[in-house]
């Protein structure tokens, strides 16, 4: 299983365009600290990529992968779909950027859908371009393409939903959602969590058995909200698990013998800095920071 990773940022990405905090700041007087908003590539089969997440910066990910790039056709393109974590529009935005295809899937589970085509209109929207196949996303393992290949199943996690749907349907654990990809061919499995409210049960199960694990960054530590600027807000509270402390993750990923990494991280955290202390505080329980163009070969 050959996956690329195309961004590691949280929402607005690093720098994001209308904040000045040190974080931001340091990414634009220092490129290697840019992040682009978290995603992933997953090759399908051999000629075919599955994006995970559809992001505002989709057009640069694209162009930075070459296994994404067009060709060798003029319009022929090896992207064949989007598998989507939650309808937040960070993860969604870049749908409407691939109105351009002849077509392409779309993989979500059913809130998740409900909420693009309800309230984003996007079927409405994409209907005149190009034509879109929505298949939802469930427990139970689908191939990412026809015949033998990758297979994506989903971890319910939190009924955690964007503000713009608010209101819309019952509360469920699969407005947000951990995705498994295995490969029956290899038996090697990667978990994938951008976003992490709750570490439930089935969570603890899907990440023991994973070869893999990329999980929700966003906030080092549960008061780093308060410190920028939001006196009543913690990591929690806004349905992101902190990283370090007594009910972190670091110290549940460390357990694991799955290779762990984080991404999604907030442009408060300073693990943004590749050069900041956390990240050896990391490696010292065999954690890593995913970055942007990290290859991973399974």
């Amino acid at each position: 299983m050959l996956l690329q990773v195309l961004g590691t940022a949280a929402g607005g990405g690093l720098p994001q365009w209308n904040c000045a905090c040190p974080g931001c700041a340091g990414a634009r007087a220092h490129p290697r600290r840019r992040r682009l908003h978290a995603s992933l590539a997953v090759r399908a089969d051999e000629r075919r990529w599955y994006l995970v997440g559809a992001t505002p910066d989709i057009g640069e990910q694209i162009e930075r992968c070459p296994h994404l790039r067009p060709g060798p056709g003029r319009r022929d393109s090896p992207v064949a779909g989007v598998v989507l974590t939650d309808a937040e529009l960070d993860h969604t935005l870049g749908i409407a950027r691939l109105r351009e295809a002849d077509g392409f899937d779309i993989l979500a589970t059913a809130p998740v859908r409900d909420a693009l085509v309800g309230r984003l209109r996007l079927g409405e929207i994409l209907a005149p371009y190009t034509r879109v196949a929505w298949r939802e996303l469930g427990p139970d393992a689908v191939p990412l393409a026809d015949g033998v290949g990758v297979e994506v199943s989903a971890v319910p996690l939190a009924a955690k939903r964007p503000r713009y749907a608010a209101g819309t349907g019952p509360d469920l654990r699969t407005w947000a959602v951990a995705l498994r990809l295995h490969e029956p061919a290899t038996g090697r499995t990667l978990l994938y969590a951008p976003s992490l409210a709750r570490w439930t049960e089935d969570f603890q199960r899907a990440a023991e058995a994973a070869d893999v694990v990329i999980a929700d960054g966003t906030f080092w530590d549960d008061d780093e909200p308060a410190r920028a600027g939001l006196p009543t807000a913690t990591a929690t509270g806004m349905g992101h698990l902190p990283i370090s402390g007594p009910d972190g993750t670091a110290r549940r990923l460390a357990g694991l013998r799955a290779r762990c990494l984080y991404t999604h991280l907030n442009n408060t955290n300073p693990l943004a800095d590749p050069d900041a202390d956390q990240h050896a505080l990391l490696a010292r329980s065999g954690i890593e920071v995913a970055t942007d163009g990290m290859v991973i070969d399974l």
